[in-house]
């Protein structure tokens, strides 16, 4: 049987079980995602940060650009209630970043985020084909409405215990993110220390423990990487990074540019961009901040109080104080061209991934050139 036809790639309806992560923050544009789409992965349109009004204009350019299944993310996570001293006290540690800005003082905004049943309202009326969760748990009526509308669910986890509670409440795949992944750290049982896993030793315990496909995410940016997981019992493969490197990812100039020089220790997990563990490019933000991060207020507040930071840093060029969101895999991007199409890309993955099974099989382990 041919590689890429898993379990996964049937239940999805795609050619090959490749998975453009979704990335929130504008980053994974229609144009990507119908891209992937096209090329026979699944692209991911994150729609975390956007309004209902703003998910209907994003799946409608989707599907003006594709005929295949697409997915469509969001964080579930209920609206905040913070201390307004500490939200003062988070205004303060930023204020120096914002003068150097020429910003004005910072306020607190109308609203810390989206609505996440709204956002799901807004899924279940697009009857969107594939829809997957990081951040929290679907109870199990509202995955059996999505499956309703016709929706494949995907549930995030960092842990055995995340990965048995998306299966036992319904979901139809549970997306294994390893501790090298970029940007977003999906824990939602337990601390920090306990999502914090590589792929290589979670994959297969969350193989073990769950009866639904699998799909391995973290540190992995190349065909080596797809045929690893894989082997370890992964039915599917998401990958993000390596996909902020084609042309149809609207990223900054900088960020790019960072990408490429990163090396695999540039690379570390911070909460002072969001309030919530990230792993993201080294820069001059978390340098500053680091060091009081157990001064930061929790996700989502953090994230709004920075906002207005990295949209003026993004306007006047300064990465220093971007969100740099990378994986540890940032290294091999360098490999790849500038600006690669994402068609190119996937067709890369899937040549890479046919020739690592093919040496693993053959006995030949020698490093590719």
């Amino acid at each position: 049987m041919s590689w890429n036809l898993t379990p996964l790639s049937h239940r999805l309806g795609i050619t090959y079980p490749l998975i453009q992560a979704p990335m929130a923050g504008g980053f994974t544009s229609p144009e990507l995602v119908g891209a992937v789409c096209n090329a026979g992965g699944l692209g991911s349109f994150a729609a975390a940060l956007l309004s209902p009004a703003e998910i209907r204009s994003g799946v409608e350019q989707i599907r003006r650009l594709t005929a295949q299944p697409f997915n469509v993310n969001v964080f579930v996570l209920d609206p905040p209630s913070p201390d307004p001293s500490e939200v003062e006290r988070a205004l303060e540690l930023l204020r120096p970043i914002r003068d150097e800005l020429g910003l004005p003082p910072g306020r607190p905004p109308a609203r810390w985020c989206q609505d996440y049943r709204e956002q799901l309202e807004t899924l279940i009326e697009l009857r969107v084909p594939v829809t997957s969760f990081t951040f929290g748990l679907l109870d199990g009526a509202a995955i059996e409405r999505l499956h309703r509308s016709g929706s494949i669910v995907l549930g995030t986890a960092t842990n055995v215990a995340e990965a048995r509670a998306w299966a036992e409440n319904g979901a139809d795949a549970v997306c294994a993110q390893g501790a090298e992944a970029g940007a977003h750290r999906g824990t939602f049982l337990g601390g920090l220390d306990e999502g914090l896993i590589g792929s290589l030793a979670l994959v297969p315990q969350v193989v073990d423990a769950v009866r639904v496909p699998v799909v391995a995410a973290g540190g992995i940016a190349d065909g080596r990487g797809v045929a690893a997981a894989l082997v370890l019992g992964a039915t599917g493969v998401q990958l993000g990074t390596v996909f902020l490197n084609c042309v149809e990812a609207p990223i900054h100039p900088g960020y790019r540019a960072a990408l490429r020089a990163a090396r695999e220790t540039d690379t570390r997990v911070t909460r002072v961009f969001s309030g919530r563990p990230a792993r993201g490019i080294v820069n001059e933000f978390m340098r500053r901040l680091d060091a009081r991060a157990h001064e930061v207020p929790a996700y989502p507040v953090q994230n709004a109080l920075t906002g207005e930071i990295r949209r003026a840093a993004s306007d006047s060029n300064r990465p220093e104080f971007m969100s740099l969101w990378a994986g540890q895999a940032v290294g091999l991007l360098a490999r790849r061209p500038a600006g690669q199409r994402a068609a190119d890309l996937v067709a890369a993955l899937v040549s890479e991934t046919e020739l690592a099974i093919r040496r693993v099989s053959a006995g030949s382990f020698a490093t590719p050139g």
